[in-house]
């Protein structure tokens, strides 16, 4: 089994143990899908009408303009035995079958309505016959079992292949079926009539199993022209299953984690290691959130949280971060893994200013109370990928520079500031940013020496 289908089935099942992803894959989208498709195949059976009846129309003109500009050496070539109104007649069915066609499905095209069965099958058979008529005039002009290797009958094949734009197995089984009988029929004809005349010179074009192996060669170009079209089908089908999976499983479960971790792990390998990478990791918490929730009704706390985890999760992402843990009241989020596009301090310095000040427009328009919130930043090298079991796997980030970020937040009471970063966080990014105030030397809970500090807000 390919190893990306194998992950991606790995993870459907995940997600539909625990009820995050439904049994069944949407109807609606898939019968959206097959709609839009049909009136895709539909179109190109349109195009395909056009260039036919073009086809046509050029075939009629090289007899008319010949016969109204030489008409002596048109009757020459033809001996006289091909009436104009022939050619007329029959260029002017093809023509007219096709505009019908064409027609018919600009209709059902417009007016969002399927092409009725019966009518493709009746085009596939007119369609089909005209070779065997082109190859009945000729017939008429020319020794007829000569006309059995014309190359009017290399015609047949070309409407077995045209009929895989249908894309339906049936009419392209249907298409070569007629031709072979056409075929024979017209093929019994011309050894009739020719073996009425002189046979001598003729013998080997009399002999009817050559043409009856050729309409078996017709069936079966139908027949593998019909599987072909079935195995497109299946797998553009196939395909886009596997793209709507895909896309429900980011959506989904990009709802609990990033959708940017969700892309990560679906590319990597299943056994893939973890990696080291620089960070700049992000600790934010509510303050006051416990006092806050006392008072207040169950859903009145998670609007609240939910108003505030919107547009923080915004900010974040726009900044080329992604939030890996919820922490209650709270949330930790990373910058510079999965991804990393370069200046991952000063993205997460630029977002952690960017959601102080969004809080302060929420609170002034009145659309949260009064609300004060606790960041801290610091950067550094960390392990990052996939932890935990085979039934049940993180994406996380593992080293002191997450332990020291948290501790820092929490400094941010004794401060009473806003945003605090490490002095690894402030030479990330200075000099683009100058408004940090130095604390000086802090002694870090759980940290043998001091981390230097600087107050952004």
């Amino acid at each position: 089994m390919n190893h990306a289908k194998f992950k991606l089935s790995r993870a459907i099942d995940y997600l539909r143990q625990l009820n995050i992803l439904p049994q069944q894959a949407s109807s609606a989208s898939q019968k959206t899908f097959e709609q839009e498709f049909d009136r895709e195949i539909m179109q190109s059976e349109q195009l395909r009408s056009t260039a036919l009846a073009i086809a046509a129309s050029i075939g009629a003109l090289s007899f008319v303009v010949p016969w109204l500009v030489f008409p002596m050496e048109y009757q020459r070539i033809f001996a006289g035995r091909l009436p104009i109104t022939w050619v007329i007649a029959f260029f002017g069915v093809v023509i007219i079958d096709q505009l019908v066609v064409r027609f018919t499905i600009a209709r059902a095209i417009k007016t969002k309505r399927k092409i009725p069965h019966r009518f493709r099958f009746i085009s596939a058979f007119l369609e089909t016959s005209f070779p065997t008529l082109g190859i009945f005039i000729l017939a008429q002009i020319y020794e007829p079992v000569y006309m059995l290797s014309s190359p009017a009958t290399f015609t047949y094949f070309l409407f077995i292949i045209l009929a895989s734009l249908r894309l339906d197995f049936g009419l392209c089984i249907f298409t070569g079926l007629v031709a072979a009988i056409e075929y024979i029929a017209i093929s019994f004809y011309c050894i009739h009539v020719s073996s009425q005349h002189n046979t001598e010179g003729i013998e080997f074009f009399l002999l009817s199993f050559l043409y009856i192996q050729k309409s078996i060669i017709l069936l079966m170009a139908g027949v593998l022209t019909g599987l072909v079209t079935t195995q497109i089908k299946q797998r553009v089908m196939n395909s886009f299953k596997s793209i709507e999976e895909k896309n429900r499983i980011v959506q989904v479960f990009g709802q609990h984690v990033s959708p940017i971790v969700v892309n990560k792990l679906l590319h990597q390998k299943a056994d893939a290691a973890s990696e080291i990478r620089y960070v700049c990791i992000m600790f934010l918490d509510i303050r006051n959130f416990t006092r806050f929730s006392e008072s207040r009704k169950p859903e009145e706390v998670v609007l609240y949280l939910n108003t505030l985890f919107d547009f923080m999760i915004d900010i974040v992402n726009c900044h080329h971060g992604i939030v890996n843990k919820f922490l209650g009241d709270g949330f930790m989020a990373i910058f510079g893994a999965p991804l990393s596009n370069g200046n991952d301090s000063l993205h997460a310095v630029n977002a952690s200013i960017a959601i102080i000040n969004r809080v302060q427009q929420e609170i002034a328009l009145g659309n949260i109370p009064e609300t004060r919130i606790g960041i801290g930043l610091h950067t550094g090298e960390a392990v990052t990928g996939s932890v935990g079991s085979a039934l049940r796997k993180e994406y996380t980030v593992i080293g002191d520079v997450v332990n020291l970020a948290s501790r820092i937040e929490q400094l941010n009471k004794q401060f009473n500031s806003q945003i605090l970063i490490s002095e690894a966080v402030f030479n990330a990014v200075y000099p683009e940013i100058k408004s940090a105030q130095e604390i000086g030397d802090v002694q870090v809970r759980g940290h043998e020496s001091t981390i230097r500090l600087y107050q952004l807000a």
